[in-house]
């Protein structure tokens, strides 16, 4: 057991879910909650407050692969840093999603298990405002703490919704004082603008510290702050919340790239905001350990035995190759050919053997990663997830479950420091200061050049340079020429971004908030096509696919007097 906040999985709502597949579900009482005085006491409220983190999986006893939180397949594979992966016609949805095929019945419903998700946040945070009220007015917790748990149910509350604005944009926000569960979609600026309300009521009154490690800060809600304000495009203030939190925050970098994807080194220093995984804690079916993300492993003859997904693309695997300084083709040239592997092909960034599983590389402490590792090679290619996969010396898989050994404790993450530098170095190319921007990717990159791939049976982490390597060809530089032209230093950081991050959900995003995502990923599915040839039906990213479609079941559980209260987007 670790020592933070547990994610418990329990209901402990007043008020049920707020949305539902069908409206009958609607006209009856919920089902397997307590009532407001059974609640109305200080572990209730605690209680309810951690049944709203809970949701930061994705999962809530209901909710399917689409809802993960760590946005997999909505922020990965439908980008051009993964393919679905597994087989053909196993989780077709997914391979809707890749395909930009976002209207067809299985995206519509994976779409719907992601509103129906974060909207049962908003709702038990909303909830857990409503109680701690209730609580406080009969004199059952202190100022100092209702302060604190207010804080910390507004952050939730922000972050969901967020969730919500960066799949659809225009989109209802609703807060504790909502009677109305049909209310109309709020333009995409006004949403936003409502999630920073949030954060900023949630830093006034969240704490710098907290005495259970999990829980959220005055410093969490401020670079989510900033984060939300890069979204907004807004580099000034995203600037000053940023360079606050850097300068006079908690957080660091870890000491190597491999430690931020331990289960040793969980809520560690980079940790910024992160759900608390838990495995063999007395759930019968495993479902706090990472649940939504276990179909993201090796298959076949591997040591997890399924199930193949969230496959890298070569496209990624191609992005990872460095020039004779070590730093990555600014220019594109490293998609002209097909990543060489060995001591004699090309010279690699060692992220890379931290992101993607390769042959005859060693896999962690798993053993070397070999053809029948992989699925349907044929259909996804030759690479396999990584940096969701638990050291086997850690001991963390689960016993119970299905595809056991697939869920494990090791936190996933939806907000690190280093993503927080980076958004940094974003604003500060925005502002004109190319230096400061220079300084932080190089930050970065050194963390990046302190280990490596360790062979199997050895070390997990050796020097990049260490005899022990015999896969590959590990060189990484730093940029010391003086950045002066913004449009290098903005591609600079964003191929940065894309080193660092990949695979963690976060791509789709970027490329849409940098208004780059229709020429990126037309030329990205031209190319690809030849290497993968079902992406030969892929439909061409248009301006439609700026927002997801809203969810079918959700427009038509809006109607009041058999009118919409939700807008489809346009397009859809």
């Amino acid at each position: 057991m670790k020592n933070n906040i547990k994610i418990l999985g329990i209901a402990v709502l007043i008020t049920g879910a707020m949305f539902a597949c069908k409206d009958s579900f609607l006209d009856g009482p919920a089902q397997g909650v307590l009532d407001q005085s059974t609640l109305a006491n200080a572990s209730g409220v605690e209680g309810n407050l951690i049944a709203t983190y809970s949701l930061l999986d994705g999962y809530a006893n209901f909710g399917g692969w689409g809802a993960a939180g760590s946005n997999w397949i909505f922020g990965s594979v439908s980008s051009d840093d993964a393919y679905k992966g597994s087989e053909t016609g196993d989780q077709q949805p997914s391979t809707d999603v890749e395909m930009y095929q976002w209207s067809t019945a299985g995206a519509d419903g994976y779409l719907n298990d992601k509103w129906r998700v974060v909207y049962e946040g908003i709702n038990r945070a909303n909830a857990s405002i409503k109680l701690l009220r209730d609580v406080v007015e009969a004199d059952g917790i202190g100022s100092e703490d209702a302060a604190r748990i207010e804080g910390e149910a507004l952050f939730l509350r922000a972050h969901y919704h967020f969730e919500a604005w960066k799949f659809w944009g225009n989109i209802p926000y609703y807060t504790e004082l909502d009677e109305d569960f049909k209310k109309p979609g709020l333009s995409s600026a006004q949403a936003i603008d409502l999630v920073l309300a949030d954060l900023d009521a949630a830093i006034a009154k969240l704490p710098e510290t907290q005495g259970d490690i999990g829980r959220v800060t005055k410093w969490t809600a401020k670079a989510y702050k900033g984060r939300v304000l890069m979204f907004k495009n807004d580099y000034t203030g995203a600037l000053t919340d940023l360079k606050d939190v850097a300068e006079n925050g908690p957080y660091d970098l870890e000491a190597t790239f491999h430690n931020v994807f331990s289960v040793a080194q969980d809520n560690g220093p980079e940790t910024v905001l992160a759900y608390q995984a838990s495995s063999n804690d007395g759930n019968p079916s495993g479902d706090n350990g990472n649940r939504q993300d276990r179909l993201n492993f090796p298959h076949g003859g591997s040591p997890f035995g399924c199930c193949g997904f969230h496959q890298p693309s070569q496209n990624l695997v191609n992005v990872f190759k460095v020039d004779a300084n070590g730093l990555p083709f600014l220019d594109g040239s490293w998609n002209n050919s097909d990543l060489v592997p060995g001591l004699t092909g090309d010279a690699v960034d060692p992220r890379l053997d931290w992101t993607a599983g390769r042959d005859d590389v060693p896999f962690l402490d798993w053993g070397i990663h070999e053809p029948n590792w992989i699925r349907a090679r044929a259909w996804a290619g030759p690479y396999s997830p990584k940096k969701n996969i638990y050291e086997k010396n850690s001991g963390v898989g689960s016993a119970v479950g299905w595809a056991s050994y697939q869920l494990n404790s090791m936190n996933m993450h939806i907000l690190r420091y280093a993503d927080v530098l980076l958004l940094l170095a974003e604003a500060e190319v925005e502002a004109g200061s190319l230096e400061n921007a220079r300084a932080i990717v190089n930050q970065i990159r050194e963390r990046a050049s302190q280990s490596a791939q360790g062979p199997d049976g050895g070390d997990v982490q050796v020097d990049i340079n260490s005899t022990q390597i015999t896969w590959a060809n590990y060189k990484i530089g730093l940029y010391t020429a003086p950045w002066t032209d913004q449009d290098m230093a903005r591609k600079a950081v964003r191929m940065e971004r894309r080193l660092e991050l990949a695979m963690e959900g976060h791509r789709m995003f970027d490329l849409r908030r940098w208004g780059i995502a229709k020429d990126v990923l037309n030329s990205y599915i031209d190319i690809e096509k030849t290497r993968r040839e079902y992406l030969t039906a892929a439909s061409k990213f248009e301006d439609r696919h700026v927002w997801y479609p809203l969810p079918n079941d959700q427009i038509e559980l809006s109607k009041k007097n058999g009118e919409e209260t939700l807008g489809q987007n346009p397009g859809w």
